[in-house]
């Protein structure tokens, strides 16, 4: 029996994510995301604030480069109560990103990653961060790439004639709610949403709520293969890129 969750909520699902990711993010936040991430934000300047929407238990407060003051939003208490507990002197909020909030204060840059692809509303939470930001403010959403990692709609394939391994894609440009089973296998189990969009859907859905993109980066795993199929697993894991990274102006 699979439960249904709440669609705006992870919280029924949040211990299970806490011990899939821990304090400081699973495998790719550590090696990929936050990295690449601290990259695009090192900077001299100071005065500056990052606001990071549906933060979860605050990984990433762990690696945001010191010039920077940090606070955190996320839907579930038990999220929050974990960030502020592992992070007592960042500042965190209990709010719905898909519904209307005023923190009565603005950033200079804000953050959402692997989020996202979770957000039911995603035009109110963008309007949220476009509240929040000061004029010309950096926004960066991480998404698992929309094109290549939609949940049941892509998987893998291996050609023995070609000797490649490819990526096959059933379905892109159609908008989808993806029901996401927490614990596969067992009888009883939690269930999530995922919300798939386009690229050209997703730029519209930035568009309307006043932001100019200003990059586009595509972010590939770093871990390498063995056994009989390695030399073409490593060749396709640098052709399809696992997160893709949207860089945005607020006007």
């Amino acid at each position: 029996m699979i439960k249904k969750t709440d669609d705006t909520s992870w919280e029924p699902a949040s211990e299970w994510y806490h011990d899939l990711v821990g304090a400081e993010g699973h495998y790719y936040h550590q090696h990929v995301i936050f990295p690449e991430l601290t990259k695009l934000l090192k900077t001299k300047k100071t005065d500056l604030s990052l606001l990071d929407m549906a933060c979860g238990q605050g990984a990433f407060a762990n690696t945001v480069p010191n010039n920077f003051h940090y606070e955190g939003v996320d839907i579930s208490p038990s999220f929050i109560k974990l960030a502020k507990k592992n992070h007592p002197t960042k500042a965190f909020h209990l709010q719905d990103v898909c519904k209307p909030f005023d923190l009565k204060k603005t950033f200079t840059h804000a953050t959402m990653i692997l989020a996202f692809q979770n957000i039911e509303h995603p035009v109110i939470a963008l309007g949220n961060i476009k509240r929040h930001l000061k004029q010309g403010g950096t926004l960066i959403l991480v998404l698992n790439h929309p094109c290549f990692r939609i949940p049941r709609q892509t998987s893998w394939g291996i050609d023995d004639d070609k000797k490649n391994q490819y990526r096959r894609i059933d379905s892109y440009m159609t908008s989808m709610t993806i029901p996401m089973d927490v614990h596969p296998g067992r009888k009883t189990s939690s269930q999530t949403l995922s919300f798939h969009y386009p690229l050209s859907q997703i730029f519209s859905f930035l568009q309307e709520t006043g932001f100019t993109v200003t990059n586009i980066l595509e972010w590939i795993s770093d871990k390498t293969s063995t056994g009989k199929y390695a030399k073409i697993e490593n060749r396709a894991r640098k052709e399809f890129p696992l997160f893709l990274t949207i860089i945005a102006k607020s006007l």
